[in-house]
């Protein structure tokens, strides 16, 4: 798989490299959070939401919704999921890190989504995105066997467990959280993930 620079013209249609802020803060305070041999998601951080900077987000990239910060970090190499929300999400690149992106529109009407569609960007360190609403993606890839840090920004109660029943018919049977769509490949083994993720699972093993 080519990875692209996250500057590149084609990163347009997942999102866009957000400029004018300072999230120094931000990027020293996940740098003491767990990094795992696997990945660690935690929606909320109360140490991120305390820094300055989780105020500035709220009103500047949000409008002033109430919004929630966290992080993403460990190590990791396959796609092995896809999911959306419908807000914009913020993630902000502690390390040197590869997202893997497709595109909702790219989604069947029987739900399923072929992998070949997916692609790859580089996103350097101290570098913030936003990811559309309509676009795919999981958690972030390494890019050193150091592995990866990523502050991850989302309004309020995303990715919380459910706290009513959902369906198991049409989009519905895709929620696994709240704001949460998700289609699982079946080789990542993701319990109660609807395996929708048809050829490869991408894996970024081999990558020079």
């Amino acid at each position: 798989m080519e990875i692209k620079k996250v500057t590149d013209a084609s990163f347009s249609a997942y999102g866009k490299v957000l400029d004018g802020y300072d999230l120094s803060g931000l990027l020293k305070a996940v740098k003491d959070a767990p990094l795992p041999e696997d990945v660690i998601y935690v929606p909320e951080d109360e140490r991120l939401m305390a820094e300055p900077e989780t105020d500035v987000l709220r009103r500047k990239a949000y409008g002033g919704l109430p919004i929630q910060v966290g992080y993403c970090n460990g190590h990791n190499l396959k796609l092995n999921a896809l999911e959306y929300h419908r807000s914009s999400e913020v993630d902000i690149a502690a390390s040197d890190l590869i997202l893997l992106l497709g595109r909702q529109q790219d989604i069947r009407e029987d739900l399923t989504y072929d992998t070949e569609n997916v692609e790859g960007f580089f996103v350097p360190a101290g570098t913030a995105v936003e990811l559309y609403a309509t676009t795919l993606h999981y958690a972030p890839c390494q890019a050193s066997a150091e592995g990866f840090r990523c502050v991850i920004v989302l309004p309020a109660g995303t990715n919380h467990e459910l706290d009513f029943a959902v369906g198991a018919e049409g989009e519905e049977k895709l929620m696994t959280a709240k704001n949460k769509w998700l289609i699982a490949h079946a080789d990542a083994k993701i319990e109660g993930a609807f395996c929708g993720l048809k050829g490869e699972n991408i894996s970024l093993q081999d990558r020079p």
